[in-house]
Parts: C-alpha cells; structure tokens; sequence
C-alpha cells in the first residue's frame, strides 16, 4: 500500500503533462476555428509599390530615368525622345534639381512626367517614417518651387522601400513606383547587352514600366534603338501619369496594379506576402 501511494503522485503529474500536451497540440486549431481574425492579422500583408499596370489589353508601356548624378546626357536624351515622339518620365532627386535647373526646366518644358526620386538620396528602409516624409517633401517642395508643379509620383532610392516608405509617400500624395524591366544599364555591360536585356525582358509586356538612368554609359547610343524596336513591337510609350490608374485600383502580389473593374478574387491584394 505505501509503495502504492507513493507512484499515485507520478501518475497524476503524467496524466497532467498529457493533458496539457493535448490543449498544447489543438491550440493552433481551436484558435482558427474560434478566432480567425487572430490568423489573418498574423499574417499581415506586405505594402507593395506600383511594379507594373494592368493596361486592359492596351499595348502600352513606360520609360523611366532616375536622375541622381550627372546631367551631361540631358540634351542628348531628350532629343531621341522628341525625334521618337516619345514622353518619358523623370525621377528626380531635391539634391539634383539644386545642381541642374536648367535642365529640370528642359525636361519639363518637353513634355515629360518629373517624379520625386528623394531629396538626398538615402537608404529609406532604414529611415523613419517622419524622416522618410521629410525627404519626400524637401524634393517635392524644390520642384514646385522651380516649376510650380507637385508631382505624384514617387520612387524610393535604391528601390528600396518598406511599409513604412509607401506610407510615407502615400501620406505625402504619391503613388510609390518601381519598375518590372531593368535595363541594368548602370552596370556597363556594353550596348549589345543592354538592347538585349531590354527587348528579349522576360517581363517586358503590356503596362510595363522600364528603368533607365540619365548619366549611363551606353543609354544616350542605344535609346533610339530601343525605342523604334519597341514600337516595332507593337508598343505605345507614354509617361507613367498616364499608364497607371488614379483611384479605384488595387495591387495585386506580383506589384501589378490591377483597376478594380478587372480585378478577380485572385488578384486583388494589396500586398504581397
């Protein structure tokens, strides 16, 4: 009997040790099924900037430069878009405009979007979202100031970005946009290559928007090219502001911003994973 009372302790401790197990392992299950808010907000969505459009079939697509450096290729670049009949747009850092008026006049003057690129070109992952909007604003309020214009669209140096940077530019009055076609032309890699890393994209299509840099190497000799072959494709180019939707739009996983008419319970996130 004393050897008895004495397991009587163990046993209960283990048949405790299994039952809380048990609770343990159903936990997961009993917390979805009760309360599925609780999993939807654990699995929150990423804020993504606008990568491409859905164009509804149209065959249109954008050119983009970042203008961060130089601007000896200004001239060059705006007269192959003009003989193209071509509009492109210009994202411009504040530090930029305070160097180059002149030419942000010129590129404007021609017809081309003037986006916000950041006032000082920073790491904006890695900024605040007060800092981020500061930096926004700055730029913004040197390009109204020279051209009495706000611009709307925004792209976060780096490409980097959060939700914290499309927060900021979207409280700021942006639409965040990237870019689905890099003609890597920043690299150097030669014209051969950066007509090819352009024309054969694997994502080059309908509402895309391709990325170039004003002071690239090779870009002032291959555009030209790159532009007639394009629209040998059948393409129309037109500046961003008039490839994306302004409102009633969502953006789906893969960054294509999709207007909601279209959108199918697929494809209409705002974010991706």
């Amino acid at each position: 009997m004393k050897l008895l009372s004495k397991k009587k302790p163990i046993i209960i401790t283990i048949l405790i040790v299994m039952t809380a197990g048990a609770i343990f392992s159903f936990a997961p299950i009993l917390q979805e099924t009760l309360y599925p808010e609780v999993i939807a907000t654990s699995a929150a969505k990423r804020k993504l900037p606008i990568y491409c459009v859905d164009t509804q079939g149209k065959p249109q697509i954008s050119i983009s430069f970042d203008a961060a450096w130089g601007a000896e290729d200004t001239d060059t670049l705006l007269e192959i878009l003009k003989n193209n009949d071509v509009k492109a747009t210009f994202f411009l850092c504040g530090y930029w405009v305070d160097k180059y008026p002149e030419e942000v006049k010129k590129i404007y003057e021609a017809g081309n979007d003037i986006g916000n690129h950041s006032n000082t070109h920073p790491h904006s992952s890695q900024l605040s979202l007060e800092e981020n909007k500061k930096n926004i604003m700055d730029c913004h309020n040197k390009i109204k100031e020279l051209l009495n214009i706000d611009p709307i669209l925004y792209r976060p140096p780096f490409g980097e970005y959060n939700d914290t940077v499309i927060t900021a530019a979207e409280e700021c009055g942006y639409y965040p946009v990237q870019w689905d076609v890099d003609s890597l032309d920043w690299k150097e890699l030669g014209t051969d290559h950066e007509i090819n890393q352009v024309l054969n994209h694997k994502h080059l299509g309908n509402g895309s928007i391709l990325l170039f840099h004003n002071d690239a190497k090779y870009t002032p000799e291959v555009l030209d090219t790159i532009i007639k072959k394009l629209k040998e494709k059948g393409f129309e180019i037109v500046p961003i502001s008039r490839l994306i939707h302004k409102e009633n739009y969502t953006i789906n996983s893969e960054g294509r911003q999709l207007p909601n008419t279209s959108a199918s319970a697929e494809t209409t996130t705002i974010t991706e994973d």
